[in-house]
């Protein structure tokens, strides 16, 4: 029988609330005070550099292991055993069943969720051919590629149609193809209400999907908000330009601290507070411009300077 369903909270308020989570290894600290609210509805990226606490903090959310302080609410409830057919997981370490064709993996871990025996398999079905693999249903796991089966693993995730999924490094081993489209597959399962926390380390997917990021790093949360806000606390930094005849900037702009030529455009990295707006009358004066563009600061730009940032207040 199906675990009863948990109250969902509306859409945008939080579904998953962590307060305070800490666990320690001796003296280590993986995750030392994360305090963080993934909203319902949203495509929530959890980033961090390796050995930032990142799967600490998921296995702690999955009761893999349990946190020594704190405390992990779904929908305002303790996130326990009761839940667990709510929520799913799939790891960067993946596995499957290999001796089982893929209709019967996926119908059996469906109804390990609670799905009945006969709507399991039809969803089984659903998902091979809506994913590529429906010649591929009768056969072994152990058949298919490595791609084929991250793909069959992707759909047994989302096969019971859980209030929250997590995922880790769900693209990697990904070609291009298949990145795309899993990608638009998370926008969809979005769009028809799933919470979902993606953890990864390719921050240009996450800045494409992503409506809200947290960064931690040491183990501590050091920047978390929608995407607006986190840019927002990073203003712009440089503009890029270029001239018909390909003149060098000139020389002496005013709060331009370095230019570097890439891709034929020049990059003007700005010092604090200078307006890139400013800079226009000059730049125009310089020759006929073919380019201008504002640049506000990428996902990974974001990433590289706050972990620097905090690493170097630690420091201090």
């Amino acid at each position: 029988m199906p675990a009863p369903s948990i109250a969902l909270p509306p859409v945008g308020a939080p579904l998953l609330s962590l307060r305070n989570v800490c666990k320690f290894y001796g003296e280590k600290k993986a995750v030392n005070g994360v305090s963080l609210e993934v909203p319902r509805g949203s495509i929530y990226g959890f980033l961090g550099p390796n050995g930032a606490g990142k799967t600490t903090t998921i296995r702690s959310i999955m009761n893999i292991i349990l946190p020594d302080s704190g405390e992990i609410l779904l929908a305002g409830r303790p996130l326990d055993g009761s839940c667990r057919d709510s929520v799913a997981y799939l790891p960067e370490e993946r596995g499957l069943y290999r001796k089982m064709k893929c209709v019967d993996q996926l119908a059996y871990l469906a109804q390990l969720k609670g799905v009945s025996r006969h709507e399991a398999r039809v969803r089984a079905r659903d998902w091979l051919g809506r994913l590529g693999l429906a010649s591929y249903a009768e056969r072994k796991v152990d058949n298919l590629s490595k791609g084929m089966q991250q793909k069959v693993q992707f759909a047994a995730t989302f096969i019971s149609n859980p209030d929250l999924v997590i995922l880790d490094e769900v693209f990697s081993g990904l070609d291009p193809l298949n990145i795309e489209l899993l990608r638009d597959m998370i926008v969809e399962q979005k769009q028809r209400g799933t919470t979902i926390l993606f953890s990864t380390h390719m921050l240009a997917e996450a800045e494409r999907i992503c409506d809200a990021i947290c960064l931690i790093e040491g183990g501590e949360k050091i920047l978390d908000g929608t995407l607006p806000q986190v840019r927002a606390a990073f203003p712009l930094r440089s503009v890029r330009v270029a001239w018909d005849g390909e003149p060098e900037p000139p020389a002496d702009l005013p709060g331009v601290v370095q230019r570097e030529l890439s891709d034929g455009t020049w990059r003007l990295t700005l010092d604090t507070g200078v307006d890139p707006q400013s800079l226009l009358p000059r730049l125009q004066a310089a020759g006929r411009l073919t380019y201008f563009s504002a640049n506000r600061p990428t996902v990974s730009e974001i990433f590289l300077a706050a972990v620097r940032r905090h690493r170097g207040e630690g420091a201090a």
